[in-house]
């Protein structure tokens, strides 16, 4: 093997649940408009099919972490999600085998800086800019699917400062992880350390320096993050 010209950066990952080892990520795909209040509260219609973005691995931040206001933003809006993580390689894979392809699961929240999201709508140009910038996929620690089994109900949410903005059940998803699975394995072939944020619910809104920022997933676990000034 030839040497590198400079040091490999190192491998992000995330945190496992009761467990000093860490999850390498590989990559983050993140689908967009799965439950339909949220898309029908963003204008959108709610029987699209599911559609996906990405993230770079290294967006990922440890719950209770501190975080600073991202720049180019004025709009910057939270999303509660559930994250599953691939533990087995598959391409093509079948609805009913889809979820033996999954290590385990946990509460993520996509980061939007929703301003340039819409800017990048009315020009029909790619999302990158407002939803794949540094530390904007915060994801608290995963358990694994053998110890959690595999959510299809449960409760979703999210509270800034104290308040409940999101609230929500996994049941609202219009397209269960299974078939995300599916979908998304059509295109690529999904490997171990890939993770998948799977949607939101209505609510999201807009954070400022200084707000908490506090959720969960019934059954999976919980995230706490604050937004620090802008650097």
């Amino acid at each position: 093997m030839n040497a590198l010209a400079l040091a490999a950066p190192p491998i992000p990952s995330v945190a496992i649940a009761g467990s000093a080892e860490r999850f390498p990520v590989r990559r983050i795909f993140c689908v967009g408009r799965n439950y339909a209040a949220h898309a029908r509260e963003l204008g959108n219609d709610e029987r699209d099919p599911p559609f996906f973005f990405t993230k770079p691995a290294d967006a990922v931040v440890d719950s209770g972490s501190t975080i600073p206001y991202p720049p180019l933003t004025a709009n910057l809006h939270h999303e509660i999600e559930l994250v599953v993580a691939i533990g087995e390689a598959g391409f093509r894979i079948p609805v009913n085998k889809a979820l033996s392809h999954v290590w385990g699961y946990g509460v993520g929240i996509d980061l939007t800086r929703r301003d340039l999201q819409d800017e990048a709508k009315k020009a029909a140009r790619p999302w990158d800019w407002a939803k794949a910038f540094d530390q904007s996929a915060p994801c608290g620690p995963l358990v694994p699917a053998k110890q959690s089994g595999h959510p299809a109900s449960g409760r979703i949410w999210l509270s800034v400062n104290g308040t409940v903005r999101q609230d929500g059940d996994l049941a609202e998803l219009i397209w269960p992880v299974a078939d995300i699975i599916a979908i998304c394995s059509e295109a690529v072939e999904l490997r171990p350390g890939d993770l998948i944020f799977t949607g939101t619910p209505a609510g999201v809104g807009q954070i400022v320096s200084g707000d908490r920022l506090s959720g969960g997933v019934e059954g999976i676990g919980t995230i706490e993050l604050t937004i620090g000034q802008a650097r």
